[in-house]
């Protein structure tokens, strides 16, 4: 029993890892590899929380050059201050909307259908999005203006939606707003880290009682397992998407929501 818990935990970690800074919604593959495997209910909930903190910390690790200069520099140099506001204000949005309707956010995880009709809608979009983006003005995360963070920050309330997507709601957002890809990329990688921190920690703090010495070992398991694979897709995604776009991304999505609504279906769930 223990070794399928722990086999699930390592799935879990690596799904994690992978999904949650591409454009393919690690929300979503979380709620359908959970449902698969079995690993559902309250202490599910807590280790999902959990395993997003190793992800954050696989962006903080791959950039910590960049955040520890924009820190030092954040009370004299100009550059620095206008990267952290950027982020600051780009985050706004999410904590606002999410302290409102994360009751509502809650309801809608529970609901598989909505992942899996996400998974396509959001796959169609990006495929739309890369045919009829705008020419790039901005190709670097410190050129963006304060407008522009502040409507990619808009941009990714709509990765409330399980399946939408943070990454892509931000990135696509971000593109339509005349930033290349590289930089629209990176830029949502540093935006994760506000957003992932406040919203796991909140709901950190909501599962606290579920804390247990038991459960201890899986947890562990999944953080480290997901810090990995994140860091691997971190130092890689940003070169990948420069070179190939976002369409293999797209087609993935529609693929897996297509198969999950046939798979609801059949199983008359």
């Amino acid at each position: 029993m223990f070794s399928a818990l722990l086999a699930s935990a390592i799935i879990l970690g690596i799904v994690e890892g992978v999904t949650e800074f591409l454009p393919i919604s690690s929300t979503g593959h979380l709620v359908l590899a959970g449902r698969l495997l079995g690993f559902q209910g309250p202490e599910s909930k807590l280790f999902d929380i959990v395993i997003q903190f190793g992800a954050i910390l696989a962006v903080c690790w791959v950039y910590r050059d960049r955040l520890f200069a924009a820190l030092i520099g954040l009370r004299s140099d100009a550059g620095a201050q206008r990267f952290v506001g950027n982020i600051v204000i780009a985050f706004l949005p999410s904590a606002v909307i999410g302290l409102i309707a994360h009751g509502l956010i809650e309801q809608m995880l529970s609901s598989v259908w909505v992942v899996a009709v996400s998974f396509i809608v959001g796959g169609v979009l990006i495929l739309i999005i890369e045919r009829v983006r705008p020419r790039p003005r901005v190709h670097r995360v410190e050129a963006l203006s304060l407008r522009t963070a502040l409507a990619i920050g808009c941009c990714q309330v709509l990765a409330m939606i399980p399946g939408v997507s943070r990454a892509g709601a931000t990135i696509m957002g971000a593109m339509m707003l005349r930033v290349d890809r590289a930089a629209a990329t990176e830029f949502s990688f540093f935006l994760a880290i506000p957003t992932m921190a406040a919203a796991s920690g909140y709901q950190l703090y909501k599962h606290r009682a579920e804390l247990s010495v038991d459960n201890t070992l899986l947890i562990a398991v999944g953080f480290v397992v997901a810090f990995v694979c994140a860091m691997f897709v971190v130092r890689r995604l940003v070169d990948f998407v420069s070179r190939h776009g976002f369409g293999v991304f797209a087609w993935y999505r529609i693929a897996v929501g297509t198969i999950a609504l046939i798979g609801l279906w059949a199983w008359g769930d």
